[in-house]
């Protein structure tokens, strides 16, 4: 069977009042670029933090960590900006997006890593990160808006029922409104397509909970980055969950915009099966419909990685 080929230029652009995913124009590519794609809460900043650590090898950064790795379609900054704050780097650079594969450029040279995380704790992480956004910033960032751009939909009340509509819902740029309701599934199988691009790397929060050390291991192993033996333990550490939430201030996204009513309350929980006790039986069966009409690889390694079940 004759594998995918990905062109360079994207085929589409993601939209929104908080993104424009077209800003990936202004960027010049360097070889060895990294960009971290993930839909929201499903390790960005994690994986942002083990790049930071690989690359700097040490334990803590001199800025905080979104000077380094911007959020490049985020609309809070000017492009010209951030390109130049890209372009000034002389370190090797770590880019986040949360845009969908379609609407990226893809260069050979770019190693690209797809964060994924089981979606019913992705839901359960979203729904405190909504509660904890500014509401002054969302209404500066409303401002970005350009006439003819539709508003983001109204939020669903009800948690259960907000659920099954987010876990049933396409990713196209029509539909894709709200960046903080971006569903996992389509946005990972956009990546799983090209899987046997050789820039094309899986990370999964599940593995990153059962064995820090490994993954960052296997994570420094693709980049090509070399670490002194004695040297791992302060990385590893630097990277565990409770240190980074010790750290906020400096490591959740964008913390100087004002965008948090509290930075610390961005690392919330960082626990596997939030959802049990909260999700009933109707939303359950919305879940697995949704992970059935997937290829089972990918289902499987969704909810769990590499290391699960």
């Amino acid at each position: 069977m004759q594998q995918p080929v990905r062109a360079q230029k994207p085929s589409a652009v993601y939209r929104n009042f908080a993104m424009d995913s077209a800003r990936w124009n202004k960027l010049q590519p360097r070889e060895g670029d990294i960009i971290i794609c993930t839909p929201p809460k499903c390790g960005t900043t994690w994986m942002q933090m083990i790049c930071a650590l690989l690359i700097f090898q040490k334990p803590e950064l001199d800025r905080p960590l979104s000077d380094y790795s911007p959020w490049l379609d985020m609309l809070i900054a000017p492009i010209e900006d951030v390109a130049g704050l890209l372009e000034r780097q002389t370190h090797r650079r770590f880019i986040k997006t949360h845009t969908p594969f379609d609407g990226l450029p893809y260069y050979p040279g770019t190693a690209y890593f797809c964060v994924g995380r089981d979606p019913r704790d992705v839901f359960m992480s979203m729904d405190n990160q909504v509660g904890n956004a500014s509401p002054e910033f969302m209404m500066r960032m409303a401002k970005n808006m350009k006439p003819g751009d539709a508003p983001p939909p109204p939020m669903i009340k009800d948690m259960r029922e907000r659920f099954r509509a987010w876990i049933a819902s396409p990713l196209t740029p029509e539909s894709c409104l709200n960046p903080m309701m971006m569903p996992v599934q389509p946005y990972i199988q956009g990546f799983w397509e090209y899987r046997h691009l050789p820039n094309i790397h899986f990370v999964h929060y599940s593995d990153l909970q059962r064995d820090l050390d490994g993954e960052m291991r296997r994570i420094a192993k693709i980049l090509g980055i070399t670490v002194a033996e004695a040297l791992w333990p302060q990385l590893v550490s630097a990277a565990q969950f409770d240190t980074m939430k010790d750290n906020a201030a400096a490591l959740a996204p964008d913390a100087k915009t004002g965008i948090w009513r509290d930075p610390t309350r961005f690392f919330n929980k960082g626990e596997t099966g939030q959802w049990l006790g909260t999700l009933g039986p109707d939303e359950l069966a919305a879940y697995a419909a949704a992970l059935a009409a997937l290829p089972p690889e990918l289902g499987k390694w969704i909810e769990s990685g590499r290391g699960g079940r």
